[in-house]
């Protein structure tokens, strides 16, 4: 079961913050972000650091994207020194990940990027991972998120090794945030391209956790109640940036979007290929999911086009082929549809193929991928 106790929204995220604190007795708050936040003169990151006052011990927000395994430590170094008795992620996906990551290693004294690999899970060279054992006042997070990435409400912590540039997974029930703060206002400071862009990374959770071998009856609404959000609100963010309630409309479509992955229903080749992306060539995470989406479904269609079409109907289209519709959206949005507008090289795509057999996504994937050749099919697509 997970260890996620509350989801508040509502509420101005200082306020909502100090209730947290008080309710849970902390008195040493140590906040993590990343560098341009914390460029702002008044932005989401000094609005909570202000709220705290007193209470606020410290900050690192040094996390770059894709959460490498170096900031996690140097995240956790200053946490430790801090003393710090709770940590509040004030960010997207990178930050609220790295974070998790951190947990453990405030746990275990983990003190190099080395120390961390036993404890690593997925493990492909047939080792058990060490078993996390928190101690008994084990520390934990809130999260505050300012894009529609969803991390927050997962246990899985998805960190980058930067020597071999793989996307690994570390996980313990712990790691889920204890609360969750929605505040639109929180992501007015977010940047257009990546708002938008990892809400349709939230579309990429809705899409394939429906379109999963182990989708069910209680995961399908989710699903499809998600992608309904995120098709109305994202554009509408981009139309009327101001509109707040838009903003909740898609942070609660990722809520609902993730709660079907998990309860169960699980992700496919766009989220492995997309691992493959991010942690290897820099591509930011929504924009993996706007490159490749479409095409997995394309692809998939031969396999599960009938199933495709309650996707379609959410969208309002229901005679329409789901990918056509993902990509119209991801045009009207304004953010990169193919491959090479993503900077990826066509000479790039052979190696891409291979790594991402190694993710356990595209293994699931609903339409049978036996192999890079399979891979390569999808890329062509995306290309």
């Amino acid at each position: 079961m997970q260890a996620q106790e509350r989801i508040v929204f509502g509420e101005p995220a200082g306020e909502a913050l100090l209730a947290e604190i008080k309710q849970r007795g902390a008195r040493r708050v140590f906040v993590t972000s990343t560098r341009s936040l914390a460029k702002l003169s008044d932005g989401p990151l000094q609005a909570i650091e202000k709220a705290l006052g007193s209470l606020h011990v410290g900050t690192f927000s040094a996390i770059a994207s894709h959460s490498p395994r170096e900031d996690v430590i140097a995240g956790a170094g200053a946490a430790r020194a801090a003393k710090a008795d709770l940590i509040v992620a004030v960010g997207g996906g990178s930050v609220v990940d790295a974070t998790k990551a951190m947990l453990m290693c405030l746990w275990h004294n983990l003190d190099s990027p080395a120390a961390m690999e036993p404890y690593r899970s997925g493990r492909d060279d047939g080792r058990i991972p060490t078993p996390m054992v928190p101690p008994p006042d084990a520390i934990r997070m809130v999260a505050i998120p300012t894009t529609l990435s969803a991390a927050e409400f997962t246990p899985n912590a998805g960190v980058t090794n930067s020597e071999t540039h793989f996307k690994q997974s570390f996980s313990h029930r712990l790691f889920v945030p204890m609360t969750v703060i929605l505040d639109p206002v929180m992501t007015m400071a977010t940047p257009e391209w990546l708002l938008v862009s990892t809400g349709i990374r939230s579309v990429d959770h809705a899409v394939e956790s429906y379109c999963s071998p182990t989708a069910n009856p209680a995961t399908e609404p989710l699903s499809l109640q998600g992608l309904r959000l995120l098709h109305r609100s994202l554009p509408a963010m981009v139309e009327r940036p101001d509109d707040l309630a838009a903003r909740l409309d898609g942070q609660f479509g990722m809520w609902q979007a993730i709660s079907a992955s998990i309860a169960g229903a699980g992700s496919g080749a766009s989220h492995g290929i997309g691992y493959v992306l991010g942690s290897g060539y820099g591509v930011p995470h929504g924009h993996t999911s706007c490159v490749m989406l479409p095409a997995v479904l394309r692809w998939n269609a031969s396999f599960n086009g009938e199933r495709q079409k309650a996707l379609s109907a959410a969208m309002g289209a229901p005679d329409r082929p789901a990918g056509d519709l993902i990509a119209e959206l991801v045009q009207r949005i304004g953010q990169p549809g193919n491959l090479r507008a993503v900077g990826i090289k066509r000479e790039d795509l052979p190696t891409i193929a291979e790594r991402a057999m190694t993710y356990a996504p595209v293994r699931r994937n609903p339409k049978k991928i036996n192999g890079p050749a399979d891979v390569m099919e999808i890329l062509e697509i995306a290309w």
